[in-house]
């Protein structure tokens, strides 16, 4: 049997507004919140329960709270897909919510678009639209 991908954690240093940020983006919702342990969780509510689930499903995502910044570029990030607009209107979208654009390496010639969110992790915004 295999492992299941149950969640993404993110370290950060603002997990609220981070995962405010993330929510936006991905039409996601708050799932639960730790003062205590200074960690926001984020998922879909079309999969409430995405952990018990078989299958693919949206993973929820958790920012925890470190005392460091980020240093350097990111050795796994997001990929994301607009699902009702195309690429150039989703990244002005991105944008608008406080996205940066991202100068990692591209050649002038990628499909997509590379963009940090409001604490530098790079993402990055596909060409191709995904319903």
């Amino acid at each position: 049997m295999a492992s299941k991908l149950t969640e993404l954690a993110i370290d950060c240093t603002d997990p609220g507004a981070l995962a405010r940020f993330w929510c936006a983006v991905l039409d996601y919702e708050v799932l639960e919140e730790n003062d205590d342990e200074g960690t926001v969780t984020i998922g879909s509510l079309s999969a409430p329960d995405a952990r018990a689930q078989v299958g693919p499903v949206p993973p929820p995502l958790t920012f925890a709270r470190v005392p460091e910044g980020k240093t350097g570029k990111n050795r796994l990030h997001l990929d994301v897909n607009a699902t009702d607009r195309e690429q150039d209107a989703e990244v002005q979208r991105l944008l608008g919510l406080g996205a940066r654009y991202a100068e990692v390496g591209q050649s002038g010639e990628e499909s997509w678009v590379c963009l940090t969110d409001p604490e530098g992790n790079e993402f990055c915004v596909l060409a191709g639209r995904c319903p």
